[in-house]
């Protein structure tokens, strides 16, 4: 398919207040509320191919507004923007240059990427419940370390802990709510019976799966941040390192599965294998829970049961 011109292209620079808007022409600020998103996708008589770069979540009500209206939406990795700001040599960081630079970025590889296909509804839910009960478990972990020392705050602390335990409950209880309506409940359970895979951990690869469509394992992989980064030039091969892309929550969780499944009987000698060829015990990790997940993909793929045997 062609490119549309110019004219039918956007950046846009995202921030939590407002938007900055580069259509090649002209500059334009809106407030990022759907009042003010609305009005101006009335605007617009044609459709557009719009830039964007995820910022939080702050991206997410221009993204949805502009996928309803017909526009096409590209979202622009951040790690590549700033690589590509540095190869063109725009020295300037602002909202309004950002906005600039992710059209001219549009403008140049537009015809290599890929549109944003919005995920299912009770997918976005899943992941924003993930979100905030990753964010729970790290302020228990950090409240723990910081008052557990002092005496006199022990009272204290079991109250603020025993609290924390009581969301993240009943953040589950919604989880398992939202399985249950979008009728993955199925792949829940067959993500579960693989050695390190519980509850949160088999609810996060669900949702990654039916964000979907992968084509293949290796998407599905890519998808999840977990595929490794090579570089090499000449004699020099550089250090391999994961991408690290997409939900870094559901990264966490699947690290966590790893370190539970590799003192399981069924990783324990994968995990030892690759100890002994001189990965770190963090890298050992990350290769086991890669093997989780693609186990994971390949059971929901098929519609199969996880057999230890296989």
């Amino acid at each position: 398919m062609s490119m549309l011109t110019k004219s039918l292209m956007l950046g846009v620079d995202v921030a939590k207040e407002w938007l900055d808007l580069f259509d090649g022409a002209a500059h334009q600020r809106i407030d990022n509320t759907d009042a003010a998103i609305r009005a101006y996708f009335d605007r617009q008589a044609s459709r557009m191919q719009i830039a964007i770069e995820p910022t939080n979540r702050y991206h997410i009500r221009f993204m949805q507004h502009a996928l309803a209206a017909g526009h096409r939406v590209y979202l622009v990795d951040a790690y590549k923007l700033s690589r590509y700001r540095d190869a063109i040599g725009v020295r300037a960081k602002t909202d309004i240059a950002d906005a600039q630079l992710l059209l001219r970025y549009l403008q140049a590889e537009g015809a290599h990427l890929q549109p944003c296909q919005p995920a299912p509804q009770a997918v976005q839910r899943l992941n924003d419940l993930l979100r905030a009960r990753g964010k729970l478990a790290r302020e228990r972990a950090s409240i723990r370390q910081s008052l557990g020392w002092i005496a006199t705050l022990k009272e204290t602390l079991e109250t603020l802990l025993a609290n924390l335990d009581q969301a993240m409950r009943d953040i589950d209880k919604q989880l398992e709510v939202y399985l249950e309506k979008a009728g993955y409940q199925s792949d829940y359970r067959r993500c579960q019976r693989i050695p390190g895979v519980g509850p949160v951990v088999s609810t996060a690869l669900v949702s990654t799966y039916h964000r979907g469509p992968f084509r293949k394992a290796d998407a599905f992989i890519a998808y999840l941040g977990m595929d490794v980064r090579v570089r090499e030039s000449g004699k020099y091969t550089g250090q391999r390192k994961l991408t690290k892309k997409g939900n870094a929550e559901i990264r966490r969780l699947l690290f966590n599965g790893a370190m539970a499944g590799a003192r399981t009987a069924y990783w324990r000698d994968y995990y030892d294998r690759l100890r002994e060829r001189g990965l770190s015990s963090t890298a050992a990790y990350v290769a086991v829970g890669r093997k989780i997940a693609r186990i994971a993909f390949a059971l929901m793929r098929d519609q199969s049961d996880f057999v230890p045997e296989r």
